[in-house]
């Protein structure tokens, strides 16, 4: 790699690990509620105490400084790397502070067993029905705080599944849905063994196009952004992340994940045109399954990591922002 690129590299690492340590500026916040402030020159980072089932869960949250936002949104992540992966600090590549420019509270959970939450002994428990009752815990925990009773819920891959879940059996503090790169279906047979999954580097920068040849696609994604997305993936989840969501997903490409039935608040579906997790023709179809109000967007020639790739990622924002706005 080019000296000028490892030096942003290394630039960016530091101002992440300056940024990131937990601290978010939210109206009506009771300080008792604070934990660990943080603050650089144009955003609040602030870490909130909760815990369920006898596990701490880390649930942090963003805002601009100096802004007292109304709008609240949640950010879940997928199943084998934590929340980290929604705030890449590189340029305006930050998922969670596009959002915080545009008037939102940003918040983040790991789910249990994932990232700075506490451990889990057995990899197998956090499933898609138990990481439900995480995200509820700390959608019930934000509506507490804040005092606003309708938070926006995004998720991705996994937890796609984990929050359609969750919106299925906990509409009551619900704004709007986004489903980021939806596993409506299984991905395939595969029978998940081992109760803890082996993360390596290789499979943490995986999911990023290649060429013919299988490096990456550097006119698709940016190399900082590969290199800062796969060393927080090794610095946050480390050598192993739970595979009860795996296990759940490495099922009969026929089996169905994803219910909308139970779901009334108005949903976003987004999702690229080239991502190997997804089942497209099942997405072509359900259309008619979604809530009032609710949108299909796909973006033509992105894969399953849109929100970071160079053509496309500033579209992704926009479709995102615009939905919340409407």
């Amino acid at each position: 790699m080019q000296k000028t690129a490892v030096s942003l590299i290394l630039a960016a690492g530091m101002i992440f690990t300056a940024a990131v340590l937990p601290g978010c500026a939210v109206n009506a916040v009771s300080v008792a509620h604070e934990q660990n402030v943080v603050q650089n020159a144009d955003f609040s980072y602030r870490e909130y105490p909760l815990e369920r089932n006898g596990i701490s869960l880390h649930l942090d949250c963003v805002t601009k400084n100096g802004a007292t936002p109304a709008k609240n949104i949640i950010l879940i992540h997928g199943v084998t790397y934590s929340s980290h992966e929604f705030d890449i600090n590189y340029e305006d590549y930050s998922l969670v502070r596009f959002l915080a420019r545009e008037g939102y509270a940003v918040w983040r959970l790991d789910i249990a067993g994932f990232g700075q939450s506490g451990e889990v002994t057995d990899g197998f428990m956090p499933d898609s029905d138990y990481a439900a009752q995480d995200i509820n815990a700390a959608v019930e925990k934000i509506a507490e705080i804040t005092g606003q009773n309708r938070i926006d819920v995004l998720g991705w891959s996994w937890g796609t599944v984990t929050v359609s879940r969750f919106a299925s059996r906990h509409g009551e503090h619900i704004g709007k849905i986004i489903l980021y790169a939806p596993i409506l279906s299984g991905v395939g047979q595969y029978e998940v063994t081992e109760p803890f999954h082996h993360n390596t580097w290789e499979h943490a920068t995986d999911d990023f196009q290649k060429t013919g040849d299988g490096s990456f696609d550097l006119n698709v994604t940016d190399p900082v952004v590969i290199e800062l997305f796969g060393s927080k993936s090794w610095h946050y989840d480390r050598e192993s992340s739970p595979n009860g969501g795996r296990r759940d997903i490495c099922v009969p490409k026929d089996k169905r994940l994803i219910d909308f039935s139970g779901i009334e608040a108005p949903v976003l579906v987004i999702y690229g045109s080239r991502d190997p997790y997804l089942n497209y023709e099942l997405l072509g179809g359900i259309s008619g399954e979604l809530p009032a109000g609710s949108e299909l967007r796909m973006i033509d020639g992105a894969s399953h990591v849109a929100y970071v790739e160079k053509p496309y990622y500033r579209k992704f924002q926009r479709l995102l922002i615009e939905f919340l706005r409407r």
